[in-house]
């Protein structure tokens, strides 16, 4: 098992074989009461969870967004855009299977971003993020991270993981940031910054 924190650097994941990172929200009605705070509420908001593969520091692929098995070889697989927040547990998860990512990519952001224009962190509430060591078919949470809820961004960098010889490291990020919406390019200068 690994521990994460932002304070303790990156985390060597020796022995972890497949990864996992889910984001989790709370629709809100912001502001509203009332009819309008109600629909607000049952339409939700879109946040979404997306993954850049980076060799060096260029992106080369995208998991999120449309793109479930962006290496075509389910080493990186997203598990589908969740457009509201409704539901327990995750709402949209990232799955890495390290034996099978390309030897070309060097590192993998995981960024949270209100991408889709009108969505926004005000209109989510709770957001969290967990980071599960799924080696062997079971799934164990070894990190909580929760951003901060003062935050007028629309973006967070998560997560980084990392080649380091034949392994991996995981550092926890948890730095948010301004993204322009619909702009891919924005979200991949923004994940290759970090």
């Amino acid at each position: 098992m690994i521990t994460l924190t932002k304070e303790d650097g990156p985390a060597d994941l020796d022995g972890v074989t497949h990864m996992s990172i889910g984001v989790s929200w709370d629709p809100t009605s912001g502001s509203s009461g009332g009819v309008m705070g109600k629909l607000r509420r049952k339409k939700g908001t879109d946040l979404d969870l997306i993954a850049i593969a980076m060799h060096d520091g260029d992106p080369v692929r995208l998991a999120g967004l449309d793109s479930l098995d962006p290496m075509g070889n389910g080493s990186l697989i997203h598990s589908g855009d969740n457009q509201t927040g409704h539901g327990d547990g995750d709402d949209e998860t990232v799955t890495v299977e390290f034996a099978r990512i390309p030897p070309h990519v060097t590192s993998i952001v995981f960024v949270a971003a209100a991408y889709k224009k009108g969505s926004s962190f005000q209109q989510a509430r709770n957001i969290s993020f967990k980071v599960y060591d799924a080696t062997g078919g079971n799934s164990q949470q070894v990190a909580d991270i929760w951003p901060s809820l003062l935050t007028s961004d629309n973006g967070c960098a998560v997560a980084k993981a990392m080649r380091a010889g034949d392994s991996w490291k995981l550092e926890v990020i948890n730095q948010t940031g301004k993204i322009k919406q619909g702009d891919e390019h924005a979200l991949m200068r923004f994940a290759a910054s970090r």
